[in-house]
């Protein structure tokens, strides 16, 4: 939680006892959660939780780099508080999002002109193992 607290100040985030029940949700719970799930999780121990603050909660933390958005498909954002460089498979038919790393040096294409990068992603669609072998 010290953690927590930590980045919240160097990010200039005041650390109410809701902003740091969905960071730390985020942190245990590496399954790229939406922003219902995190609710649903978090809104029996925190009777005052609103679906807004998670979702201005989730806002902030994409804002200040603390975590990152995830959209595989429109209509469904999810979240990571991994915001390390590493993409993302979904399978079609459970959902689960998994994450998958790729050599530090992966060469992703060069864009000609004056284009500034800000934002990577790289996501993968198909059948998890489970699925694959059911």
């Amino acid at each position: 939680m010290e953690t927590i607290v930590q980045n919240f100040k160097k990010h200039d985030l005041r650390p109410s006892p809701q902003r740091m029940a969905v960071m730390k949700f985020l942190l245990v719970h590496p399954t790229h959660p939406t922003a219902e799930t995190i609710y649903t999780a978090l809104s029996p121990g925190y009777p005052t939780l609103s679906r807004t603050t998670v979702y201005q909660t989730l806002e902030k933390l994409y804002e200040t780099g603390l975590a990152q958005k995830i959209v595989i498909e429109d209509g469904e954002m999810r979240f990571d508080a991994d915001t390390s460089d590493h993409g993302h498979f979904k399978c079609v038919t459970c959902g689960e999002v998994f994450d998958f790393f790729y050599p530090a040096n992966h060469p992703f294409p060069e864009m000609e002109g004056a284009f500034e990068i800000q934002e990577k992603h790289l996501y993968y669609k198909g059948l998890c193992p489970t699925c694959k072998s059911t």
